[in-house]
């Protein structure tokens, strides 16, 4: 089943530019011009498709659109023009430590960001134990974040975020850069396997990574974007072998 169907999209962004420099600051100031902005396209007729089950990789430098593209398709920015259809509501997970509060608690951490991720108290109340559990912080459930090194964050926001998507059971997976999750060697693991169990669900998946291996050992299609175009697009390892040539 189809669930993503992308058609031309483009996106453009309005950039304030500061002048730098004394004398830029002081012709600023002298014009009559209070402010300039200029406009950049970042996303330039992107069409793309993704199926039940099929788990798409964006690659390309910093600055090229992907994560544009994802927020675009998440409903957080709207498009300037082109069409989207979406077949289900997506999940979209960019990094894991959005919404955790320093002055907060674990536990009240977990209620809270478990509650931006959708789920409702009976819900966070059920996979509250399991979240502890995996992140291996019990000992700190009372304590406030800001007593927490940044691998403890770390581990607790992965927790988090992949026991609240999974509970959900999304149709639509947008994720950017969230392989990370802190901690040691044996956690990284433990949690690479969780992440595999996710992605693997069933969903439509778009995975936007710098990691290539990922890209390859995951997806089975990967589309390169540069400056907002899709510069290329086809199976995993063509499409990294493509990319890392033209960084030579």
């Amino acid at each position: 089943m189809e669930r993503i169907k992308a058609n031309r999209v483009s996106k453009k962004f309005n950039i304030r530019i500061k002048r730098k420099g004394i004398l830029g600051r002081l012709l600023f100031l002298l014009s009559d011009e209070k402010e300039e902005n200029m406009e950049i396209e970042v996303l330039k007729e992107i069409s793309i498709s993704v199926n039940s089950g099929e788990i798409l990789g964006l690659i390309g430098r910093n600055g090229s659109g992907k994560s544009t593209l994802l927020r675009v398709l998440a409903g957080i920015y709207q498009a300037d023009s082109g069409e989207i259809k979406m077949n289900g509501e997506p999940v979209y997970l960019a990094g894991l430590n959005n919404g955790l509060e320093d002055k907060l608690t674990m536990r009240e951490n977990i209620f809270l960001v478990s509650s931006l991720l959708g789920l409702g108290q009976k819900d966070i109340k059920q996979k509250f134990d399991e979240i502890v559990a995996f992140s291996e912080l019990k000992d700190y459930l009372d304590v406030k974040l800001s007593k927490f090194s940044s691998g403890m964050i770390s581990r607790l926001a992965f927790s988090i975020s992949v026991f609240c998507v999974s509970h959900k059971n999304p149709d639509i997976l947008l994720l950017d850069e969230v392989f990370s999750s802190g901690g040691d060697k044996r956690f990284q693991e433990k949690s690479l396997k969780k992440m595999e169990e996710l992605i693997k669900g069933g969903a439509a998946v778009i995975l936007v990574s710098h990691d290539l291996d990922l890209i390859q050992k995951y997806c089975n299609r990967c589309i390169l974007i540069e400056k907002g175009i899709m510069k290329k697009e086809g199976l995993p390892k063509e499409v990294t072998k493509y990319y890392l040539d033209s960084l030579k």
